[in-house]
């Protein structure tokens, strides 16, 4: 990656309207549901096999620079069940995030079992498949646990295939690569599922501010400044 010799000045192009600078993740955008799930997961006796549920919100947020760095993104909230419980079987939340002079793609993950990671790839604005790996270790796009999790269920890897369709649906294959403590071969986690768009997303703060205010919106200040 190259760094500029100008850290620190944030662009001044940005645009007001996520929605139509977030590149191949403008597909995402939206409230989502499927009920395809499959997750294979280890247990004492072996391999465990469960159909769920899930439903995604992925709104859009306003642009977010790192100096000269421009993302548009979606904040997520992913909440899944399993047919034969009422309690949350999975629930993450994070960001995808695109940078438009680059093509990088980012998906935050975070779990509440004390676990994050950063996956990244690259794509192009009209791709119509995203793959983001993230790997333990790495300190730029890698996976952080707590330590029972690093000492019991160590993820090793971490992988995400989006595809679109011409339908407008979406699918992903998610492979996590464990090392069970006890255990000598790595196991493949992996969950899929196709959803469906079941509502359209909002407009980001600085656009519907914008909208409503019937002014040129100007770029979000931060409240403590």
């Amino acid at each position: 990656m190259d760094i500029p010799a100008d850290i620190f000045t944030e662009p001044e192009d940005v645009a007001v309207e996520t929605l139509a600078n977030l590149g191949p993740l403008r597909r995402l955008a939206g409230v989502w549901e499927g009920r395809r799930g499959v997750d294979i997961n280890p247990k004492a006796e072996g391999p465990e096999q469960r159909e769920y549920y899930e439903r995604i919100e992925m709104q859009p947020i306003d642009a977010q620079a790192n100096g000269p760095q421009l993302f548009y993104g979606l904040r997520y909230h992913v909440h899944i069940n399993t047919p034969e419980e009422q309690i949350t079987f999975h629930d993450q939340v994070g960001y995808w995030l695109w940078e438009p002079a680059t093509g990088l793609v980012l998906q935050t993950v975070a779990i509440p079992r004390g676990q994050v990671a950063i996956a990244a790839g690259h794509a192009k604005p009209d791709s119509a498949k995203l793959i983001l790996t993230a790997e333990r270790g790495q300190t730029e796009y890698g996976i952080c646990s707590t330590s029972f999790l690093d000492l019991a269920f160590r993820t090793d890897s971490y992988r995400i295939e989006v595809e679109f369709h011409d339908d407008g649906a979406w699918s992903y294959i998610l492979d996590t690569t464990l090392l069970v403590h006890g255990r000598d071969e790595p196991f493949l986690h992996r969950d899929r599922n196709r959803l469906i768009r079941v509502a359209e997303p909002e407009p980001n703060p600085w656009a519907a501010h914008g909208k409503r205010a019937g002014v040129s919106a100007s770029p979000p200040t931060c409240p403590m400044q």
